[in-house]
């Protein structure tokens, strides 16, 4: 259940920001984003992810097996409706980070988001969990696919808003490592509650019947989830001076984002990493009553999340220490090194004893948090450094490209699974063949360790530490005087956005093309780049149609099981709808072009300082 997501010196003296070298005077507090923030605003900002977490075990470890060996909804139709509600709910998150971002209120940016979108996820997620008795098995399945679709789009709606707002908050390089750290406090004390409440319940309501100990669970948290999000709104700021600054367009900033180092590494990263993520909690369950044949295998179910997230907060303030002592990457690196080898242990020892998987959780749960604090903060760090390379502050879209294809290669993790379980010859609650075992075992052991291992090839060229993001502040406060500063990666002069060779306005517009298309456009003339987006605009919408096509004559009927080919053509078709809503995006700026044609000199110098 791992995952995979520089050293420095921690004395607080200003590097050089005009030319290297420069002596600069001693930094103060505000020179590094303002005073320390109080306890009750990191504790009013993490407390909401304490009701977060604990939906989101139930939901990604119990839902899909309440839905297939309690509601009977048939297990490749759950497996179906899960790729087609997360496909859904990846194509919302680039168009929530983007509105986020651009939202101008009273309120700030972020907060009038979250206070829309928890109310609704609340309904929504209660409604997921209270499926009403007298469906049939096939009006189960669609009842699944239509709330679970609901409740993942209300998240995108208050969750990319509230990350965007912990990157703002808190600027300094070891602060956000304390936010994001009691954040994740919050989140392994939910998903604890979460893990041992269903054990607990049936004794506390007097009924061990499983609808009413799950929709007890999803009112108490989604009521929890309500009030502790109206502490948030209450108690933390936003900055107001970054809501007064221009928003970017959406296009150029995905183009922009893809060329800024540090990005494109941690997301790589990610994008690995995320392909097994889900794998592990969503075949944890049929692992327990199938694999290991105990007695009770939900009360073995709720040992081994006890043990799990128990022993990673336990661990969180030891990480933390570990991560101001030698840095956050070398932190990450250490503690997904140990989740690999606690996957690979799980496969290989082919264990049936709960004892000793119970060990092997231990292992687990060492670094089960490590990810969940690191990974924002230093997704904070990237987008200062896209501030100094940019001029612009773009918390929520960062955030929005850090979830869509992560969450679109999830997907398989999250319902390919349980469509391999089915064609394998799945029987609910019945005794498993030795070909369904095997599947178990080796998806939720080796599988995601391979994985872990790439992302952490990648990570490993990851370049921002505490030193290189105190040159990225300096670096934007040269900026904001109107001084030229050197790149705090590879040195390299950068003059402030305001004073570059091509205007501010005509970069981002220019950056609607990629550089093959702009060099295009220099040699055959503006008319190129609109046939150039109208060409690409026709592949998205043809392999469109084609993959939803393919999805609809994968399908059988429903009363048998569809394939995992209908999950995987459902998972294209949202990659390729993706695809069409970004060159739709891009129309405009291309027409615009071949009515008002840029000279050739000034594409010429946009690709020069790009």
């Amino acid at each position: 259940m791992g995952s995979a997501r520089d050293s420095t010196s921690q004395g607080k003296t200003m590097a050089a920001v005009t030319t290297p070298g420069t002596p600069t005077p001693p930094e103060t507090p505000s020179r590094r984003g303002g005073p320390p923030l109080s306890r009750s605003v990191k504790l009013s900002f993490g407390a909401p992810s304490f009701a977060g977490a604990a939906l989101a075990i139930p939901i990604g470890i119990l839902l899909p097996r309440f839905y297939t060996d309690v509601v009977l909804a048939p297990a490749g139709w759950v497996a179906l409706a899960i790729a087609i509600a997360r496909c859904f709910d990846a194509i919302t998150d680039p168009m929530m980070g983007w509105a986020s971002d651009r939202t101008r209120s009273r309120w700030g940016r972020r907060k009038p988001w979250m206070a829309l979108g928890v109310p609704l996820a609340a309904i929504a997620v209660y409604a997921l969990f209270a499926p009403p008795r007298a469906l049939s098995p096939q009006a189960a399945a669609v009842w699944f696919g239509v709330t679970f679709s609901l409740y993942f789009i209300f998240h995108t709606v208050y969750e990319i808003p509230h990350g965007a707002l912990g990157a703002e908050v808190a600027l300094d390089y070891d602060e956000r490592s304390s936010l994001f750290g009691i954040r994740s406090v919050f989140i392994m004390f939910g998903t604890i509650t979460a893990a041992v409440l269903p054990s607990i319940l049936p004794g506390i309501l007097g009924t061990d019947d499983a609808r009413t100990v799950y929709a007890t669970i999803a009112g108490l948290f989604a009521v929890l989830l309500v009030g502790l999000y109206a502490l948030l709104l209450w108690k933390v700021p936003e900055r107001r001076e970054f809501q007064n600054r221009e928003p970017n367009p959406l296009a150029p900033g995905v183009r922009r984002a893809l060329r800024n180092r540090p990005f494109r590494i941690l997301f790589l990263s990610g994008l690995i990493g995320a392909v097994p993520a889900a794998i592990p909690a969503v075949l944890l369950p049929y692992f327990t009553r199938y694999v290991l044949v105990v007695p009770n295998p939900d009360a073995v179910l709720g040992n081994l999340l006890l043990i799990y997230f128990g022993v990673g907060l336990l661990s969180i303030p030891l990480w933390m220490r570990i991560a101001q002592r030698f840095g956050k990457l070398q932190t990450l690196v250490a503690a997904a090194l140990i989740g690999t080898a606690g996957q690979v242990l799980l496969f290989a020892l082919d264990v049936r004893e709960p004892w000793f998987v119970y060990l092997i959780f231990v292992l687990l749960g060492t670094q089960s948090a490590t990810g969940i604090f690191l990974l924002p903060s230093m997704g904070a760090d990237v987008i200062d450094y896209d501030e100094f390379l940019t001029g612009k502050r773009r918390e929520a879209q960062f955030g929005a490209f850090w979830a869509i294809i992560p969450k679109f290669v999830s997907i398989p993790g999250a319902s390919i699974p349980i469509a391999l379980l089915a064609w394998q010859g799945y029987v609910p609650n019945q005794a498993q063949t030795p070909e369904v075992l095997f599947m178990i075992r080796f998806l939720i052991g080796v599988f995601p360790a391979l994985f872990n291992i790439a992302a952490l090839l990648i990570l490993m060229r990851y370049p921002i530490s505490a030193r290189v993001h105190e040159r990225i502040r300096d670096g934007i406060a040269a900026h904001a005087r109107g001084e030229t500063a050197p790149d705090p990666i590879d040195a390299h002069p950068v003059p402030p956005p305001g004073a570059r060779a091509v205007s501010e306005e005509m970069g981002w517009f220019l950056d609607t093309f990629s550089p093959r298309e702009l060099r295009r456009i220099m040699t055959h003339g503006p008319r190129c780049a609109l046939n150039d987006v109208l060409g690409q605009l026709a592949i998205a919408t043809m392999l469109t149609g084609t993959l939803a096509w393919f999805a609809t004559r994968a399908l059988p009927g429903l009363d048998v099981e569809p394939g995992p080919q209908a999950v995987l053509a459902v998972v294209g078709c949202g990659l390729a709808l993706t695809a069409l809503l970004f060159q739709v995006t891009r129309l405009p700026n291309a027409l615009r072009l071949r009515r008002a044609p840029v000279p050739v000199e000034e594409i010429r110098r946009h690709l020069t300082q790009s």
